[in-house]
């Protein structure tokens, strides 16, 4: 009877579950698809216990009843961040979840709290810039425009821990996910700020800091009723998405570059010595002792879905099969994926969509790989940030849901003239989390690593020259629209006012 570890991942589109042995065979996995509400422009919030928890639980109960004669030696969990769940004292939601860096919502409070705390002092304190991404904004807005939620909370969670806290009553967040909680987080002293505390999470307790490996609990018995994992199984602290998903990835080392193609489209890099940029996100890394630089678009996945929903439903194979055929550069059709606003690199809360070119000779083929291609140039203007002569990107490793099928990848090299290495197992997060979970429990060492690379995706030189004349329009795109897409924003928000 051999032991299995497990891990549990909450995405923005669904819910992931895996159960391996020690070496990274899978044994058994399972999803469950959900969606997050935007109900007013800019907005992105999820109800924490039917999509979370409930996610979470469905999953649970789905990969434990196939242990079979394996038993359980741990979990691991993970999920979508920086997010901000607002608790009372009993352990409940306030309110709906308000999500990570899509979440615009706190525009006006990114920019009080710069002037309050200096733009320069934030950036050498936390590593990076306020922005959508960062908690404390949002938790000023909080404040002001919902404070009868904010007096009935006493703590603050992300995905993953709440889920650890309704497993195990521990109440903790990892050092990697607090370094994104700006500017809550001293990256260089590795701990809370403690002068800033007050004056942004107010009277919340703060959570205990520990490592994303770090055994922080075991199942109760309410929590095991529920989930079906057994009574006393050990849980470990978990971390953001993106970052369990690069330790999954091997992504481990100074120069490696995780590509995340998922609902958003994410990039996380492991650096040799710390650097920070005014468009990038530096962090704690996973690893005690590592720092990583970190970049984020808004759409990616989420984008390509919608496409599917007002196109007509068509199965992605049909989609991916039409744009296949359309020839490099969608036949003089672009587009500027910000249809969540923007991250990186231009930290729009306010940025739209833009599609130009359009003629009545474009198909719904063309929209499609018009979308991978404006995601691609996205992907080769923030690599243009990454890159450093002294710390430079070495390797990129592309992982995540987006990679099946080749295609976007492909457009991805093709634009970038970049190799990405994509690894066997590419389940995500969750994978992460069960190795974490295994290291964390001593039962590997910690320099183990599961990644096999399976393929290698190749730039092709013959589209070099179309993309690198779309790419001179793409980068002109932005500024050129941005005037008329903020009114278009403005009255977006007037008519959802009313």
């Amino acid at each position: 009877m051999s032991e299995l570890v497990l891990g549990i991942d909450i995405g923005t589109a669904g819910t992931k579950g895996v159960l391996t042995t020690l070496d990274g065979a899978v044994v058994a996995t399972a999803v469950r698809p959900h969606s997050m509400s935007l109900p007013r422009p800019s907005w992105a919030e999820v109800d924490a216990t039917a999509v979370w928890w409930d996610g979470f639980t469905a999953v649970a109960r789905e990969l434990t009843g196939r242990l079979g004669a394996h038993t359980l030696a741990g979990l691991g969990v993970s999920g979508v961040g920086p997010c901000l769940l607002l608790c009372d004292s009993a352990g409940e939601p306030v309110r709906p979840a308000i999500l990570y860096g899509i979440d615009g919502r706190a525009e006006r409070e990114i920019h009080d709290l710069t002037e309050r705390l200096g733009a320069d002092t934030v950036f050498e304190r936390c590593g990076k810039a306020l922005s959508t991404q960062a908690v404390g904004p949002k938790m000023l807005w909080m404040q002001r425009n919902e404070p009868r939620e904010w007096a009935r909370a006493t703590r603050w969670y992300n995905s993953h821990s709440y889920l650890a806290a309704k497993l195990t009553g521990a109440y903790v967040l990892d050092h990697h996910t607090a370094s994104q909680c700006d500017p809550l987080y001293d990256i260089h002293a590795g701990s809370w700020a403690q002068d800033w505390l007050e004056g942004i999470a107010g009277h919340l307790e703060m959570p205990r800091l520990v490592h994303p490996h770090e055994v922080v609990g075991t199942v109760t018995r309410e929590a095991s009723e529920a989930t079906g994992i057994p009574v006393g199984t050990p849980v470990c602290a978990g971390t953001v998405d993106a970052w369990a998903e690069a330790h999954s990835a091997g992504v481990r080392h100074p120069g490696d570059l995780m590509l995340m193609y998922g609902s958003t489209l994410f990039f996380v890099q492991i650096l040799d010595t710390y650097r920070a940029h005014p468009k990038l996100w530096t962090t704690a890394g996973v690893e005690p002792g590592r720092r990583t630089i970190a970049a984020g678009m808004s759409t990616s996945g989420s984008l390509t879905q919608w496409l599917q929903g007002v196109t007509g439903g068509e199965p992605f194979d049909t989609l991916v099969a039409e744009a296949e055929a359309v020839p490099p550069g969608s036949d003089g059709l672009l587009m500027l994926p910000y249809f969540a606003g923007e991250r990186t690199p231009v930290f729009d809360p306010q940025a739209r969509g833009v599609v130009v070119g359009l003629t009545l000779r474009h198909t719904r083929g063309h929209l499609f790989r018009a979308a991978y291609e404006g995601i691609a140039f996205g992907v080769r203007q923030i690599l243009d940030f990454l890159e450093d002569p002294d710390d430079p990107v070495r390797r990129i490793v592309a992982v995540g849901g987006g990679t099946k099928g080749g295609l976007w990848t492909q457009i991805v090299s093709d634009v970038t003239g970049r190799e990405q290495q994509v690894p066997a197992q590419t389940i995500g997060a969750c994978y992460g989390d069960a190795l974490l979970c295994a290291v964390g429990l001593g039962l590997v060492p910690p320099d183990t690593d599961w990644a096999v690379t399976e393929t290698i995706v190749r730039p092709r030189a013959h589209t070099r020259g179309t993309y690198d004349r779309l790419y001179a329009s793409y980068s002109a795109l932005y500024p050129a629209t941005r005037d008329i897409v903020h009114d278009l924003a403005d009255l977006q928000r007037e008519q959802a006012d009313r």
